[in-house]
């Protein structure tokens, strides 16, 4: 069931979006050569407490790795796709993509987003990689507004990702959100035809997130049960933000 949001509620998924933004923001300004993806944790840790906040991922139960995720934020390094787990001796290096994953629950209502930074000066290929991604979000989202369906979204970011010669990450995907961080409906990033195709009305949120790879679509996830990374090595990059459908169209609520 798709649950649909008030204005009053809405303006509370407000306030969460807006601390997942700044705190994004934030972590983005630290990421440079020599830092380790567990200072970003440390950090964003922090700045969500002080909030008020509880952080989302930490201690969330995934019954496909069969234990909770330990961690404030996904921390995902050049081919780690999604779910990468923050770590001392993960340290950035030139030339590398990082894509840190947030979510928060302040006063029952859940925000969550993504970025994908490059570290220092990044190849033109990682580039355009990033490039492409954040546009198939940005596209995506002029199309959630009442009266489209879910497949306007989805075929939007499939069609900006592969005529730009990447390709789509198949095993993860978008989803609903508010008081539970994972609502219905799911939102590939691609036409599912085994997927519902409901139409959009005013007051659902989404979380759409394009993953993007640089080569083959395929995915694996390594031995912690968390780490999903793509199978062929290739990078991968991952934007996602909070929309609201509402009468006078897209409210991106992870942004001011």
């Amino acid at each position: 069931m798709i649950i649909r949001k008030s204005p009053a509620e809405l303006e509370k998924m407000r306030r969460s979006g807006l601390l997942v933004y700044r705190v994004l923001q934030t972590l983005a300004g630290m990421v440079e050569v020599g830092v380790s993806t567990l200072e970003l944790e440390n950090a964003a840790e922090k700045l969500i407490l002080d909030a008020g906040a509880r952080p989302a991922f930490k201690g969330y139960y995934s019954a496909a790795a069969g234990n909770r995720y330990p961690y404030v934020l996904c921390t995902s390094v050049n081919d780690e796709i999604v779910h990468g787990m923050p770590s001392r001796n993960k340290v950035l290096k030139r030339g590398d993509i990082i894509s840190i994953d947030t979510g928060v629950q302040l006063d029952g209502y859940f925000g969550d987003s993504a970025i994908t930074v490059g570290v220092g000066e990044i190849s033109p290929q990682l580039v355009k990689l990033l490039a492409v991604t954040q546009e198939s979000l940005e596209r995506a989202i002029d199309k959630a507004r009442p009266g489209n369906r879910l497949f306007d979204i989805c075929s939007t970011v499939q069609k900006h990702v592969e005529s730009n010669g990447f390709t789509i990450v198949r095993e993860f995907v978008g989803h609903g959100i508010g008081t539970e961080l994972h609502e219905e409906p799911q939102v590939p990033n691609y036409v599912d035809r085994n997927n519902e195709n409901p139409r959009l009305k005013e007051g659902m949120v989404l979380a759409i997130e394009p993953m993007v790879n640089a080569g083959k679509p395929q995915s694996k996830v390594l031995s912690d049960r968390w780490t999903a990374v793509s199978q062929d090595g290739s990078a991968s990059a991952h934007f996602e933000h909070c929309v609201a459908v509402t009468k006078d169209g897209p409210w991106v609520l992870t942004r001011p």
